[in-house]
């Protein structure tokens, strides 16, 4: 169980609404600077996740990095969505030509039925249009993107660069390490290589490669300077604001094919963070790892409606107090980002009072160093006290 600091609900409160002065002074991070942020998918809080046009509104509203999640297609492309699976993200679901493309794989050990990018040649995928992914956010930009290749991200983010002025950066994440491999589509060699040819190479280039499992960032490790963050991922929250654990979101699933019965939470362990340090620069947790937020259980044994709208979600839970997962993380030498903040008033704890610039504060100030936003010109402005 991991400790927690001795810091009250009310302090944090404090903390949450407390303008950090534009990090003047040395912030509480690993390196004493400003955190990073990193475009969530893009700007995919405004347009269609992964997509070009979200990217350079990212870029616009101030982002450091921007994400792009990496899988592969049957003819070896690297392009970008956050699953191999595509109905969600994208319009094949109505596209009568691939019918018959949808099947069901095995993916991190679930049977899921679905249209795969690994049964398409980039061709086709660029015959696809994206679309919105949360139900509850602007729908009138489907139908409008294309599908990006990585390539066209980094020369996305280089050509920005020199735009621009200042440095941006990419932070991709390779998904589902296993799957591809199992269908001979293991991608780490190749990302490596296109990384090279854009010129980065070495920790200072402007990159970070993330990934879920564990036996691909150790096989990165010994071919690259680039940084590698470790992703801690979890099932849910409980009532009492603690991670639960359910397969297949209880552990790296390379530790599931191997039988190794660590979890996530075990890996925020302080021996788990050192383990991690052996071979990433950072780890990049959920962020109820850090803060989470109770549920108010009624005399009836079920959550209150603190609020008093009828529905139970974010609003009414209660913030606790944070854990020890920062300060072991940056005693381990690692980097801290992590994810997703969402700037949506029904996505924010009840301490915070709708406002999405409390809960960055509140994350900023226990020193993160950096983290992923659905929308990032929220999360510059409180990182800089606009």
């Amino acid at each position: 169980m991991t400790k927690h600091f001795l810091l009250s609900t009310s302090l944090l409160a404090a903390l949450a609404f407390q303008a950090p002065s534009a990090f003047a002074q040395a912030a509480p991070t690993l390196s004493g600077q400003k955190p990073i942020v990193v475009a969530h998918r893009g700007a995919s809080g405004y347009l269609p996740e992964h997509t070009i046009e979200g990217y350079k509104l990212a870029i616009q509203q101030g982002a450091d990095f921007i994400e792009p999640d990496l899988v592969s297609t049957k003819d070896g492309v690297l392009i970008v969505r956050h699953e191999p699976m595509l109905s969600g993200t994208t319009d094949v679901a109505e596209r009568p030509e691939f019918a018959n493309r949808k099947t069901t794989r095995k993916v991190d050990g679930v049977d899921t039925t679905d249209w795969f990018a690994n049964d398409f040649t980039v061709a086709e995928i660029k015959t696809l249009k994206a679309k919105q992914a949360f139900a509850d956010r602007d729908q009138s930009h489907n139908g409008k993107y294309q599908i990006p290749t990585f390539q066209e991200v980094i020369d996305l983010a280089k050509a920005e660069s020199a735009r621009t002025g200042r440095t941006i950066g990419i932070y991709p994440e390779t998904k589902h390490p296993t799957y591809h491999a199992a269908l001979g589509l293991a991608f780490e060699d190749k990302l490596l290589d296109m990384l090279k040819a854009a010129g980065w190479t070495d920790k200072t280039a402007p990159v970070f490669i993330q990934s879920f499992e564990t036996a691909n960032l150790k096989y990165l490790r010994p071919k690259t300077q680039l940084r590698l963050v470790q992703l801690v991922d979890g099932d849910g929250v409980d009532k009492d604001g603690k991670v639960t654990l359910a397969a297949p979101f209880d552990r790296p699933y390379d530790f599931a094919v191997l039988g190794d019965k660590r979890t996530f939470q075990d890996m925020l362990s302080t021996e788990g963070l050192k383990e991690i340090a052996t071979y990433a620069d950072g780890v990049g947790p959920w962020k109820p790892y850090l803060i989470g937020a109770k549920q108010t259980i009624g005399a009836d044994g079920k959550p209150q409606d603190l609020n008093g709208d009828g529905a139970i979600d974010e609003r009414d839970r209660t913030l606790i107090a944070p854990t020890n997962v920062v300060k072991d993380a940056h005693a381990a030498g690692l980097l801290v980002h992590s994810w997703t903040f969402r700037s949506e008033p029904k996505r924010l704890a009840s301490d915070f009072k709708g406002e999405a610039s409390a809960e960055y504060k509140a994350f900023f100030a226990i020193g993160l160093d950096g983290l992923f936003s659905d929308f990032p010109d929220q999360a510059v402005k409180a990182r800089d006290g606009k």
